[in-house]
């Protein structure tokens, strides 16, 4: 089979033209059960579409695949705050009440539900049960097993579930044998559909248990797979179940293709590539195209045993690099972010490590409609920011940019430029260290993940350069469970970040950038941000059904987070770079959103 390389500006173009066009079908909310739904309009598969369309329902079923991870693993429960399990989990054997079809912005479908209907301004959404739903042990999903999972994801669950949608549920109570109804109470658009992509778990597995209790018991599912065998910390084997209920449904059809997925752990990067060129890893996404490029070209690769894939995308670039926790001194201080940002030499770094074949990333939402536009906030966009104007960081009305050094190692000029901000903010060389007042130097350190060799060497350029000016920096490497455990307690000064967004960016926004995460554990506000005109902007997203008033507040939280300096930003991944065993095949048609767990593994098959 063919790679499938096409330009990402293209596939861009092709997706946000299938956005607008959605968008413009936005009406009032169906008034009777239907197949589908949609964040604006109608959804674009027909009631009686018999497969997703970038699923090949023809693909055969049987073999394996072998992927693996860095770090370990100390839990199999994917739900809780508490543990590391792997992160494949939570999308290979479990299942909510609707199915995502990733070639449209937001558009879902049936899967443990047959029918969705919602009010006239999504006040409530209300769903039918198939009858045939079942758990992976044979028994039946019924209505008390989904209330439970929802009021136990929302009160017990990891924040991403207790968060946002649950606060927002006035009620949630039957309404007949197999249906159910979810009442908000709160104006947004888009909780019909988070409620339609909650997991269903079985609630007689947890009768007299605390569900918040990590381990290597895996809840019951109702999805494709199920975890057969682990060895902790070294691999978890999963298995398709041969008695899966969905598996005659549409939204099914060329989807969970492999008899067996297995996942393997290694201690690090460098291990792990090593263990895929020997054969013991049948496929391994690549992230740098330098490597790509240089080092994919060992015997495997030449004989053909090994196919190189590039999978490109439509959606936004997202945010990849370094997050400063504005909690404490002294990145809570957006000058010193700044200068962080001027001795940071990207151009330099990229040319090292990258070769100079990935691009910065400018913004958040970059790459599509979505993104800030460069200049002075125009239009509707500044109309929405100007009542914020007093509380808003420099740049974010009048343009921003990131600093571009001349490309040497030296990098003289954004350093003299970061010294004098420092000096605004209150830090001085003194006898060649960088020190405040009252004479405490500035030092902090950088907090990634063992085997984390690509952030090593981006984060060692940047070490030496702030030994210039007098800041003393370090890299500190931990395991994958204390790495995680301080994420989510926000016990870092920099940390490693990557956000992808989709096409239709709603409430998981409040996740990543709400004040509610400055002092929660386990929600994704890395950065600490407290803001309230980036929470107007997610609001006013959330509220509208209008396109150009969506597009302009998505593009107004874009000038907010990027003049914002919280994240050193990186290189855009550009295109999703899967090598992988010849015999491991999929669709002639990527979905607009690319490469993820919807495409690699879902719909790959194996064929000798």
């Amino acid at each position: 089979m063919r790679p499938d390389i096409f330009r990402r500006d293209r596939a861009r173009t092709g997706l946000l033209g299938l956005l607008i066009s959605t968008l413009a079908l936005a009406s009032p909310a169906m008034a009777e059960p239907a197949h589908g739904l949609s964040m604006y309009g109608s959804p674009a598969l027909p009631q009686d579409f018999v497969s997703l369309p970038y699923a090949n329902p023809d693909a055969p079923k049987g073999g394996r695949i072998v992927v693996g991870n860095t770090g370990g693993f100390d839990s199999l429960n994917p739900f809780i705050l508490k543990g590391t399990p792997p992160w494949q989990l939570r999308f290979l054997g479990y299942e909510s009440l609707m199915g995502r079809n990733y070639d449209e912005p937001f558009g879902l479908y049936g899967l443990l539900a047959e029918s969705v209907e919602t009010g006239p301004n999504r006040e409530w959404v209300e769903f039918i049960l198939r009858e045939e739903a079942r758990f992976s042990d044979g028994s039946p999903v019924t209505l008390e097993d989904v209330i439970w999972s929802y009021e136990t994801l929302g009160e017990m669950g990891h924040p991403r579930y207790r968060r946002g949608f649950w606060t927002a549920v006035e009620k949630i109570e039957p309404t007949g044998p197999r249906s159910l109804r979810i009442t908000f109470n709160t104006q947004d658009r888009e909780l019909a559909l988070i409620a339609g992509l909650r997991p269903i778990l079985k609630k007689a597995q947890w009768d007299g248990r605390d569900f918040t209790e990590s381990g290597f018991e895996a809840p019951i599912g109702t999805g494709p797979y199920v975890v057969a065998d682990v060895e902790p910390g070294r691999y978890v084997g999963l298995h398709r179940n041969p008695d899966y209920w969905g598996r005659d449904l549409p939204l099914m059809q060329g989807v969970a293709n492999f008899d067996e997925i297995r996942i393997e752990f290694y201690g690090d990067d460098a291990v792990l590539f090593e263990a895929f060129k020997a054969g013991a890893l049948t496929v391994l996404r690549e992230s740098n195209a330098e490597k790509w490029a240089m080092q994919y070209d060992f015997p495997a690769v030449q004989s053909g045993e090994v196919v190189k894939s590039e999978i490109a995308d439509g959606k936004p670039s997202g945010m990849t690099g370094f997050v400063m926790n504005t909690r404490q001194p002294p990145f809570d201080d957006w000058r010193v972010r700044q200068a962080m940002l001027l001795a940071f030499n990207f151009e330099y770094m990229n040319d090292t490590i990258t070769g100079g074949r990935q691009s910065r990333i400018p913004s958040y939402f970059s790459g599509t409609d979505l993104g800030l536009r460069p200049g002075p906030a125009t239009g509707r966009v500044r109309e929405l920011l100007e009542p914020f104007a007093g509380q808003l960081l420099p740049g974010t009305l009048d343009g921003y940019t990131l600093p571009v050094s001349e490309g040497s190692e030296r990098n003289r000029k954004n350093l003299r430029r970061a010294v004098n901000l420092l000096a605004q903010a209150g830090w001085t060389v003194q006898d060649g260290v960088m020190k405040n007042a009252d004479g405490t130097p500035f030092e902090f350190a950088v907090l990634l993940r063992q085997g984390a060799r690509e952030k090593q060497a981006f984060i060692n350029i940047f070490i030496q350069a702030l030994a210039r000016i007098g800041i003393s920096a370090r890299i500190e490497t931990v395991d994958n469970a204390q790495f995680y455990q301080r994420l989510e307690t926000y016990d870092f000064e920099m940390t490693d970040f990557r956000r992808g967004f989709s096409l239709s960016p709603g409430n998981e926004q409040k996740l990543y950038w709400g004040s509610y995460g400055v002092d929660t554990p386990g929600t994704r506000n890395l950065m600490g941000m407290a803001s309230p005109a980036a929470e107007a902007m997610i609001d006013a997203m959330l509220a509208t059904d209008d396109t150009e008033e969506f597009t302009a507040a998505v593009r107004a939280l874009d000038r907010i987070l990027t003049a914002g300096r919280y994240v050193i930003p990186t290189y855009d991944f550009g295109v999703g770079r899967i090598a992988h065993s010849r015999h491991l095949r999929y669709p002639d048609r990527v979905p607009v959103y690319g490469d993820g767990p919807w495409f690699m593994p879902d719909v790959w098959w194996y064929e000798d």
